[in-house]
């Protein structure tokens, strides 16, 4: 089945079973993914779609709670009213009231297991700076190592800040430059002062490198992981 549709619970036939069968179709995909530990991109799919379903409910509920109401129950004792709407929902409103009741757990579950995974690779990754650290952090080298193979992929990085009406936040950009093949004579030093001598853009590049004690899958798992753990330990 592949991706679910970003309006999946809205368009076409919207009736509970049949939305049950797309989003457990969608989810036995995601489940087949994570078990070939291959966490992107539908880990951020996943977290979207529940963002997206979280909005809709609360908006739904904040419709519901604008219909009129009149009183149904006066408790004196507990002091308490109980009113109840006048206006009924529709069918469609209920169906995708239930659709979303029984979507949440679901994909909650599913985003826990993709964190689990997530936090697995990161517990096992190993990031350190090549040579004397950088004062400019913006830019640099990352020598990216996975498991027992003997390449090591060298990707250019470059931060950028982006700023929004209510925060500002970092984003990350690699871009592959060469593959070397790791020896004795090879190191990741040596390797650094190859880059200087070819890019004399960056003359002392801030260059780090990341080693994945395990066989991941590099651009679904390994990259994208490495780009948060750069974030994390560079400094701008």
């Amino acid at each position: 089945m592949g991706k679910l549709s970003d309006n999946w619970i809205s368009e076409g036939w919207v009736d509970f079973e049949y939305k049950k069968y797309l989003l457990l179709a969608y989810l036995q995909d995601v489940e087949k993914d994570f078990k070939s530990v291959k966490l992107y991109p539908p880990l951020a799919e996943l977290i979207h779609h529940y963002q997206k379903l979280e909005n809709l409910d609360k908006t739904r509920n904040e419709l519901k709670s604008g219909f009129p109401k009149e009183v149904d129950k006066v408790d004196l004792k507990k002091l308490t009213i109980t009113y109840k709407d006048k206006t009924n929902e529709d069918e469609v409103m209920k169906q995708m009231g239930e659709i979303i009741s029984y979507a949440l757990p679901q994909i909650k579950k599913q985003i826990e297991e993709g964190k689990s995974i997530y936090e697995f690779i990161e517990d096992q990754l190993e990031i350190e700076p090549v040579g004397l650290s950088a004062l400019y952090q913006k830019e640099g080298y990352a020598l990216v190592s996975n498991g027992n193979s003997k390449d090591i992929l060298v990707y250019r990085y470059k931060i950028d800040l982006f700023q929004n009406s209510l925060d500002k936040y970092r984003g990350i950009v690699l871009r592959f430059v060469a593959a070397f093949r790791k020896s004795l004579s090879n190191t990741c030093n040596r390797i650094k002062l190859d880059l200087i001598k070819n890019f004399t853009d960056l003359p002392n590049p801030s260059t780090w490198r990341i080693y994945s004690k395990q066989d991941v899958p590099l651009q679904e798992s390994l990259l994208p992981i490495s780009k948060r753990l750069l974030l994390r330990n560079i400094s701008v």
